[in-house]
């Protein structure tokens, strides 16, 4: 349904992680007006519907991973993380974005309340170290924006990120976090969706 709905206004090109037989499995899609090539270089990623790396046809050379890091309590976060860490390392495709839900923040800075860790943290500087930089950062500095919060306790954490490589991110001109809102919940932040979703304006 969302796909058809995206097709309608002009975002035709698709690919997702999506599968029939799966459908209750958190799942990635990504829409374009270009034509999209899904690139596969890791064995143990490339399998998971988490994760996804495209080739975008714009007429520049770009190309987008998309991810939803699993959490802590599935015991598979932090070989996630490292394996996204490799691919920053080995990155041979020109301009880039890494981006997503990455159930990931700073520590002190990203949270509300004092949950995120220092090897949470530790992988934003592992990503800046091979030269891929968190782009709200580096636009706005310590300022405090959540893009999720706990149902339970309400606290907010910023949990969803863009990260383009140096290559990229002279290009990009700005970012924000927007709620969805519906007519019969204004007001609501999980009017569409539990997080808020990335903006981002660039210019290759």
């Amino acid at each position: 349904m969302l796909a058809g709905q995206l097709g309608a206004i002009g975002l035709n090109k698709q690919l997702t992680t999506a599968r029939m037989e799966t459908p209750a499995v958190n799942s990635l899609l990504i829409a374009s007006r270009y034509q999209l090539k899904q690139i596969r270089i890791n064995p143990d990623l490339d399998a998971n519907e988490r994760w996804l790396l495209t080739g975008v046809n714009s007429g520049h050379k770009l190309t987008v991973g998309v991810m939803h890091v699993p959490n802590r309590v599935s015991g598979l976060k932090y070989d996630f993380l490292d394996s996204i860490v490799n691919i920053a390392a080995k990155w041979n495709f020109g301009h880039g974005f890494l981006l997503g839900d990455t159930n990931s923040g700073i520590p002190g800075l990203d949270e509300e309340s004092r949950v995120l860790n220092e090897r949470e943290g530790g992988w934003f500087k592992s990503l800046q170290a091979e030269g891929w930089y968190d782009v709200f950062r580096q636009k706005y500095g310590d300022k405090k924006i959540f893009s999720w919060y706990s149902p339970n306790g309400g606290n907010g954490f910023r949990l969803d990120q863009v990260f383009a490589n140096q290559a990229t991110l002279p290009y990009v001109k700005d970012i924000k976090y927007e709620w969805g809102k519906s007519s019969s919940a204004p007001d609501r932040r999980d009017a569409l969706s539990d997080h808020a979703a990335i903006i981002v304006d660039c210019h290759i």
